[in-house]
């Protein structure tokens, strides 16, 4: 047998952990702990509320307790509410909190592009705009319910002002931070207006406005919620003035509770759109 043979190296078949997949595993388990300490806090404070409610130590005439909310829920699902079924009450609210958030979001991004693109758009309605966005959009609700009465317009209008504001600020900023040499490039390439506009900044713009989606939807339901706590036919915002007249602790919380399972699955359809959207964004460090 030769020396070449007799010193050729043995290949280790011995495989290495893949990297991909050990990152994978630990962001498993690091969402698993997540999740677990996230319900062992929510079961600690709940159960800490209750006790101390049945302990008398804090009003359970104020403060109510988490199973007499949870009661109150169950009589609305199962039994329907004064104004009518659970469900009707739900998407009253939530019709007039879409409505106004499109409307409100539609309104921001274009204005905000318009003015993000136009200097002297900008400097005519940018007084405008800052003494309109100084005003407290919740006071607006009252003159809303004089102008457009007890119907869902009155509450979509509020969701309007508060969802106009921060996405067009946002839409604005993200005009106004385009790369250059995007704009720069296209136009040598002989793009007009129109289509650097279209194609290079309502893109780039795009990650700042998703932004302000995330935040908007809230506000959208907190000026469905208050234009029908002031005044309303049916919905969430009803349910809450109504309780609180009738000193229904559970009443109110269950209110509350209901709007926040609404807001976190709009905000979970949210990201899952704006993930989708963004598959090309990075989600983590290679760390």
């Amino acid at each position: 047998m030769s020396p070449e043979v007799l010193s050729t190296p043995v290949v280790d078949t011995v495989k290495t952990p893949d990297r991909a997949q050990t990152r994978a595993q630990a962001a498993r388990r690091r969402k698993l702990l997540v999740n677990t300490v996230r319900v062992v806090l929510l079961v600690a404070v709940l159960g800490l509320w209750e006790a101390l409610s049945r302990a008398k130590v804090i009003d359970p005439f104020n403060f109510s307790m988490p199973s007499k909310i949870w009661d109150q829920i169950w009589t609305w699902v199962t039994h329907g509410t004064a104004l009518g079924s659970l469900g009707e009450q739900i998407w009253y609210t939530l019709y007039e909190a879409l409505l106004g958030w499109v409307i409100g979001v539609v309104a921001g991004v274009l204005l905000g592009i318009a003015l993000g693109r136009i200097r002297l758009l900008a400097e005519v309605l940018g007084p405008y705009i800052k003494v309109l966005n100084s005003i407290p959009r919740i006071v607006l609700a009252p003159i809303f319910l004089i102008w457009f009465g007890l119907g869902p317009s009155s509450k979509v209008a509020s969701a309007v002002v508060l969802v106009f504001f921060p996405v067009f600020f946002n839409a604005f900023q993200g005009a106004r931070e385009v790369d250059r040499n995007l704009v720069a490039n296209a136009r040598i390439l002989g793009a007009s207006d129109r289509r650097v506009t279209l194609q290079v900044v309502i893109p780039s713009a795009t990650s700042w406005i998703f932004t302000s989606l995330h935040v908007s939807f809230g506000f959208a339901l907190i000026g469905a919620i208050v234009g029908e706590y002031i005044g309303a036919t049916k919905g969430i915002g009803l349910l809450v003035s109504q309780s609180q007249n009738t000193f229904n602790a559970a009443g109110v919380y269950a209110a509350m509770v209901i709007l926040a399972v609404v807001a976190l699955v709009a905000e979970g359809l949210l990201t899952f759109a704006e993930r989708r959207i963004f598959r090309w964004r990075p989600t983590g460090s290679d760390s």
